[in-house]
């Protein structure tokens, strides 16, 4: 069960986001909006439609906003982030990941029957069969997606035979339905160089490009093409090939997207606007400080989280265990010290958010609300 959320009694007083219990993960409301909006405005700029994938947030709040600025839907990693959501109300899914294992199977029937509208992958023609009985026995029709692997080398069938395979095995299953191929390039989003970025994005959608053509030419229509993310969203719509972007992490932005060229002209589209607010427990030794945010409550699958306020410019950070990371500040800076809160943008947002049972969400100086995370730690 989520821990009850720390702070209900800052809410909306002036100065409360200083008065945080920490570590805590905050959201800027601003930053969030603006995100939104321009992801949203981009889209509707290059004719393309938006499925952003929820394994990001996890938060049925912001799913809710996504939403409401014209999403198609959202996409979900798991089947019981899909199920989380689906519980608060958003239920218009596409899981982008395979699904084995009959009890799995048994709780992806019950998920498609609470859902307005629930796509699922394949990639392999044994489970695909399983899931046709299943959906069989339980009166109840699936809309199906080819993952064609693009390569990242992680799921997806590698050429158009083994795709024709599942479309002869979708069309003669009648509780089956085929809506179109998906392929996500995962391994090119955080291609820092646009035009190298560029390059490995074409020979990506050429791949899927080419299963989509095998597809069609056999009778089999694809009229869903989606994959993309936030690294590739300027460069997808160009290709012609997508007509839905499966974008995540731009609603926040973290180290690591801050080190890309998203826009090919140095400009940022997108704010960073997740951090992890910590406080100095420690500083007897010069030129260091210790504060409370450690591996428990910051990925460490990548970069070292940037300090945004509260340290000396050019303090860097280095974690120190579980519970604790090391500051280390500048020669010459005015030693920090126990109490003093430090800001650390999220280094990678989506494994960060699944450290936290809630968003403290501020506008401004001021904690205005608390939103949980429905989906935190929904692995199964």
């Amino acid at each position: 069960m989520p821990q009850p959320p720390l702070d209900r009694d800052l809410l909306n007083r002036l100065g409360s986001r200083l008065e945080l219990s920490t570590p805590a993960l905050v959201l800027d409301l601003d930053a969030l909006e603006a995100n939104l909006a321009a992801m949203t405005a981009w889209a509707k700029s290059q004719g393309i439609a938006l499925r952003p994938h929820a394994k990001t947030h996890k938060c049925a709040a912001i799913g809710r906003l996504q939403m409401e600025q014209g999403a198609l839907g959202l996409c979900c990693a798991k089947l019981a982030e899909a199920e989380a959501l689906a519980e608060a109300g958003l239920d218009r899914l596409l899981l982008t990941s395979p699904v084995v294992g009959a009890r799995r199977i048994a709780r992806l029937m019950t998920l498609a029957r609470n859902c307005a509208e629930l796509m699922l992958v394949a990639t392999n023609p044994g489970t695909l069969r399983e899931r046709a009985a299943a959906a069989a026995a339980a009166g109840i029709t699936l809309d199906i997606l080819i993952d064609v692997d693009v390569g990242q080398e992680r799921t997806g069938v590698r050429d158009a035979d083994a795709a024709l395979l599942l479309a002869g095995i979708i069309a003669e299953a009648p509780a089956l339905t085929l809506k179109g191929v998906q392929g996500y390039a995962g391994h090119v989003q955080h291609i820092a160089d646009f035009e190298e970025r560029r390059r490995a994005s074409a020979m990506s959608l050429g791949l899927l490009a080419a299963v989509r053509d095998r597809l069609e030419a056999a009778d089999h229509p694809c009229p869903i093409v989606s994959g993309g993310g936030t690294g590739t969203h300027a460069l997808d719509p160009a290709s012609g090939v997508l007509n839905e972007l499966q974008v995540g992490s731009y609603i926040v932005s973290d180290v690591e997207y801050d080190a890309v060229d998203l826009t090919g002209d140095g400009t940022r589209r997108f704010r960073d606007g997740l951090f992890v607010y910590a406080r100095v427990v420690s500083a007897n030794r010069d030129g260091f400080a210790t504060i409370d945010a450690g591996s428990k409550v910051l990925s460490m699958d990548g970069p070292a989280p940037a300090v945004a306020f509260g340290a000396p410019e050019g303090t860097t950070y280095r974690c120190s265990g579980d519970e604790f990371g090391e500051l280390t500040l500048p020669p010459g800076s005015a030693p920090l010290k126990p109490g003093d809160l430090v800001g650390l943008v999220v280094p990678h947002c989506d494994p960060t958010i699944n450290f936290f049972d809630f968003y403290h969400c501020v506008r401004g100086e001021e904690l205005v609300d608390l939103w949980p995370i429905e989906a935190r730690g929904c692995s199964a």
